[in-house]
């Protein structure tokens, strides 16, 4: 693959759309929430909105992953964190606002919006291999026909990664174990 890449101004669906801004807004209610239990509530449903958007993008891998660890685990055991703890009440839920930390987090958001105008469609043939094309290109080609699987992706993680999948797969069992094991120990204690 020589030669110049065009950038493929992308088309947004109102799928994506309304997908992107219920991401923004819920990021932006879980840093601006003042109460605990609402900003842990808020961040699930960030969570699980961002796995949307990643089954969007056709990254099934990534958002199972999203909504099984983020929406799901992390959730749950903040929550557990949230009533074995006190909670602080705030009388205002949007008292004491760092407007400098909004600010610049405002302008990285505006900065990344303006990029997204150079990142390709979603399956759009223009878009750029980046490391190695002919690794890249025999993938797309091959892995139908080697492991049976439609999806690049899962196969290159199921098939052709299978041990690291595996080592990962126990690595967040192992979390989950020692995680009840230690609840459990709060609870009889």
């Amino acid at each position: 693959m020589t030669g110049t890449i065009t950038p493929v101004v992308a088309e947004v669906t109102a799928i994506e759309a309304s997908l992107f801004v219920f991401v923004v807004l819920t990021a932006l209610a879980t840093a601006f929430a003042r109460d605990v239990l609402a900003a842990v509530i808020v961040f699930g449903a960030y969570s699980l909105g961002m796995a949307a958007l990643y089954t969007f993008y056709r990254a099934p891998d990534v958002a199972m992953t999203e909504a099984a660890i983020s929406a799901g685990v992390t959730t749950v055991l903040l929550l557990l964190t949230l009533a074995k703890t006190t909670r602080i009440d705030h009388e205002a839920a949007f008292e004491a606002v760092n407007y400098p930390a909004a600010g610049a987090a405002g302008l990285l958001f505006v900065g990344l919006a303006i990029t997204m105008v150079d990142v390709p469609a979603v399956g759009s043939p223009d878009a750029p291999v980046w490391s190695n094309p002919d690794v890249t290109q025999w993938y797309l080609a091959e892995t139908y026909a080697v492991t049976g699987v439609e999806n690049t992706v899962m196969a290159v993680l199921a098939a052709f990664r299978g041990f690291d999948t595996f080592g990962e797969a126990v690595v967040v069992f192992a979390a989950g174990i020692a995680a009840l094991i230690v609840l459990r120990r709060e609870v009889f204690a």
